[in-house]
């Protein structure tokens, strides 16, 4: 297996890069849920490595947790508690064992979208 996963966190509302924010990833399989890894975005809203490498990579389902609550609160952007948006989940399926999966996020204290990137 040659593929690797990535991502890419956009501040839609500053119109910059979501530095600081936090990333957890899992592998799920039915009711079983294992964390693999924690990464934090640097300055380009990026994490300094693939989210999931090489050695790591695999056929499967994955959950990327986006902790956007803490990024807003920490910004300045949260506003009233409860937040609307806390904790964003992005389940998706790993099919081609060798391609590159790039999951990005654009977010925004009330709203949040992503795309299979390239």
């Amino acid at each position: 297996m040659s593929g690797f996963l990535t991502t890419h966190v956009l501040d839609t509302a500053r119109g910059c890069p979501a530095e600081g924010l936090r990333i957890e990833l899992f592998r799920l399989d039915g009711e079983m849920r294992e964390k693999l890894t924690e990464k934090v975005t640097n300055s380009d809203g990026r994490t300094d490595g693939p989210i999931l490498p090489l050695e790591e990579f695999g056929v499967g389902t994955y959950e990327l947790l986006f902790h956007a609550g803490d990024y807003l609160r920490h910004s300045g952007q949260a506003g009233s508690s409860p937040l609307f948006l806390d904790q964003v989940p992005i389940r998706f399926g790993i099919s081609e064992g060798d391609a590159h999966y790039h999951v990005p996020l654009l977010i925004s204290p009330f709203s949040y979208s992503t795309y299979r990137g390239s």
